[in-house]
Order: C-alpha cells, then sequence, then structure tokens
C-alpha cells in the first residue's frame, strides 16, 4: 500500500472557493490529488448522523480515507472517576460519529500531567485506555482504531515513548505520530534524518513492523516556545522553524511503510498535503 496524504478539516482553499460544507471536502480533496481526510471534532461531536453518513458515503465514493479527531478536551491521566466518565463519553461520542462515516480511526489526546510525574500520569492514562476500550467494545465499536497522539507541549503526556507504551495495551491502538509536536516538545531536536531514522525505529521496536508500517501521522511546521513547547501550528512557507518533510519522506521511502499524513498546516493544509505528496512520489 501507498503513503496516504491528507488534510485535517478544511483548508482556506476549499471553504473560500468551493464550500463551506465538509460533505463536498471528498471529491474536492480527490480531484486535486490527496487521499486522505481527517473529520474534525475537536470542539466537540456536534456533526449530526446524516451529515456524518453523507460524508463517510461522498468519501467511499471517492476512495478517500477517513479518519476523525476527538475532542481535544480529553484527559486520559486525570484519575477523578467523573473524569473518566466524561472521556469514556467523548471517545465512544466520536466511535459513533466515525462509526456513521465509517471511518477507520479516531484519533485521541493523551491529556495533561497535572503536578504528577510523567509515570504517574502515564499509569492512570493506561488504566483510563483499557477503560475506554472496554466502553467501546460493549457500544460495538471495536472494529475502529483509536490513535494516541504525541502532545507539543512539554507538560502534557505524549512523548513517543509514552504514546508507544499505551499502545502495547491493544492491538488495535495505533499511534498517532505528531512529528510537528514532537519537534516542538523537544524544542527543536527531533528533526533531521537521523532524528526520524530513530523514531522509526523505536516505534518497529515497540510494536512491531507491521502495525509500525501503518501508523496514523500529524505533520506540520510549529513555532515553539523553550519553557513550553508547541506555541502555534504554521504553514510550510513560514520560515525560521520545523520540521521539514523531506528527511521523513526519505526514510518512508526507504522501509517502504504506508502510513497515513494528515496535514495540520494553519489555513494551508491542502497545498502542504500536496507538496508532502509530490516530495514523497519523486523518492518512491
Amino acid at each position: 500500500m501507498p503513503v496516504l496524504f491528507g488534510v485535517a478539516g478544511n483548508s482556506e482553499t476549499f471553504t473560500k472557493t468551493v464550500s463551506k460544507s465538509s460533505a463536498a471536502a471528498p471529491a474536492w480533496l480527490r480531484a486535486i490529488g490527496l487521499d486522505a481526510y481527517e473529520y474534525q471534532c475537536g470542539k466537540g461531536v456536534h456533526v449530526g448522523e446524516e451529515t456524518a453518513r453523507t460524508v463517510g458515503q461522498n468519501s467511499a465514493q471517492t476512495g478517500i480515507a477517513l479518519s476523525l479527531h476527538a475532542p481535544y478536551f480529553i484527559n486520559l491521566a486525570n484519575p477523578d472517576p467523573e473524569s473518566l466518565e466524561k472521556t469514556i463519553g467523548y471517545i465512544t461520542s466520536a466511535c459513533m460519529a466515525a462509526s456513521w462515516m465509517k471511518a477507520g480511526r479516531v484519533v485521541v489526546h493523551t491529556g495533561a500531567l497535572m503536578k504528577r510525574t510523567r509515570q504517574e500520569a502515564l499509569s492512570i492514562a493506561k488504566q483510563s485506555l483499557r477503560a475506554v476500550l472496554n466502553a467501546c467494545d460493549e457500544a460495538g465499536f471495536g472494529g475502529i482504531a483509536l490513535c494516541p497522539e504525541t502532545m507539543g507541549k512539554i507538560n502534557q503526556l505524549g512523548s513517543l515513548d509514552e504514546v508507544l507504551d499505551l499502545c502495547t495495551l491493544d492491538e488495535r491502538l495505533i499511534p498517532c505520530i505528531d512529528f510537528g509536536h514532537l519537534y516542538a516538545r523537544s524544542l527543536g531536536e527531533l528533526e533531521g534524518h537521523d532524528a526520524c531514522v530513530r523514531m522509526l525505529d523505536r516505534v518497529e521496536a515497540v510494536l512491531g513492523s507491521e502495525r509500525a508500517s501503518r501508523f496514523h501521522s500529524h505533520f506540520s511546521k510549529i513555532e515553539f516556545t523553550p519553557k513550553g513547547g508547541e506555541a502555534r501550528h504554521l504553514c510550510f512557507h513560514d520560515p525560521g522553524w520545523g520540521p521539514e518533510f523531506r528527511p521523513l519522506a526519505e526514510e518512508l521511502a526507504r522501509r517502504g511503510w504506508s502510513p497515513t499524513i494528515i496535514c495540520e498546516s494553519a489555513g494551508t493544509q491542502s497545498e502542504d498535503a500536496l507538496e508532502m505528496k509530490k516530495i514523497y512520489q519523486t523518492l518512491s
């Protein structure tokens, strides 16, 4: 299978020149040469069943791979029972919308440390994720892959190793490796070819080559601050920040892996996703 390239939500070009309706996005993405679409429920799962099914049908007709981003405010590392019930509700609601769309993947934020050690927060998150998986099974969503995401702020749970540890809980868990987030939380250290080799080697060592080869991904340039990490998403044409995509493309082409790469640039995600695809095609 090839690498799939797509967008998170709707780019400015789409909303200004085509439509404000996500139902029209799959056909447009296919027409410009992209392969994937990540429907955004970051501020809550507000999409209705009719709209979700229409997005799904249009994606199936045009061959666009669908994923869905669950609400941003999920915190797997909060041990409060009431918070856990809310987290389960947010994720099962996201899975319901994904099932209407026939989206195969739901991206999930891992949460904040909340003054706990990283190990304490990770232990709580693993317990929470087990409860989430059980709830998804009971609701009939066992066929949807959950994708814990690497996070960009230093005080968040979500380093690469932490996300991979979460993914060892169940085979259906696929890491969402956000290379911009890892660049930001490392204050620019996770950048370049050697860093990409180390990161992908680590994913393969923990999850095995088959699951590693089909990881989910977000990619954009990100501005960071020395104390906090991620500050804001940028566009590829913004100077002075990383990461650059070519080193990752070279390593993916060498390995023959087939991840899904979703561009999260700030408004230019369709143009930047196409740029990534063109870079990759020159190497594969």
